[in-house]
């Protein structure tokens, strides 16, 4: 310190206006210039399904779709992608509406700790928006850069290998959960009735 001004030893990155297109809705947000993808996604535009796993770009839990191609957000700067249409694990499902590829992943056990799971589902739905009839070897090729400590793969290659066939029509998709339905608090509970005598 000298005086009362507070002289900084290593400089901090200005900080920006930063937009893009987040799971199909526009976002601004002021986020440090040299700030990476991963931190502008998760602390900024709060998709908390990207998830932070190596901080290398080897284990893939931090992929995205960027304008329609899986990228790993640890290894972007956001300025790199700014003013583009970006994917997270958030945007896949049909509002309360699990899309295919996470409905197989459930059903089939491609899923089980489930902290790599983003990731692979952002690979896995990126492959099948360009092939929606992989074989075997080209689905272990897309999700080559996913790493999974819990499940040996084979799980995996299943749940894709049975969302390709909801894709092409071959099966139906599982049914809703339920359907949608209004609030029937829109505006909260009413406070609950006490029985006589009791303080309220």
């Amino acid at each position: 310190m000298v005086g009362t001004e507070h002289v900084e030893m290593i400089p901090v990155a200005k900080k920006e206006i930063w937009s893009a297109e987040v799971n199909g809705r526009p976002v601004e947000v002021l986020a440090p210039s040299n700030a990476i993808l991963l931190d502008v996604l998760r602390d900024k535009v709060g998709t908390l399904g990207v998830k932070r796993g190596c901080d290398l770009g080897t284990c893939g839990c931090c992929t995205v779709m960027i304008d329609g191609t899986p990228r790993i957000s640890c290894l972007c700067l956001a300025g790199q992608v700014e003013g583009t249409s970006i994917v997270t694990v958030e945007g896949l499902a049909d509002g309360a509406h699990l899309a295919p590829i996470q409905s197989c992943f459930a059903e089939h056990g491609g899923s089980q700790c489930g902290f790599c799971t983003p990731g692979f589902l952002i690979t896995a739905q990126a492959l099948l928006n360009e092939n929606n009839a992989p074989s075997d070897q080209e689905v272990a090729q897309a999700i080559e850069g996913n790493l999974c400590r819990c499940t040996g793969y084979q799980q995996i290659v299943e749940s894709i290998q049975a969302a390709a066939a909801i894709h092409r029509g071959e099966v139906e998709p599982a049914a809703p959960a339920s359907n949608p339905h209004p609030d029937p608090h829109p505006s909260g509970p009413e406070e609950p009735q006490m029985p006589p005598g009791h303080a309220r």
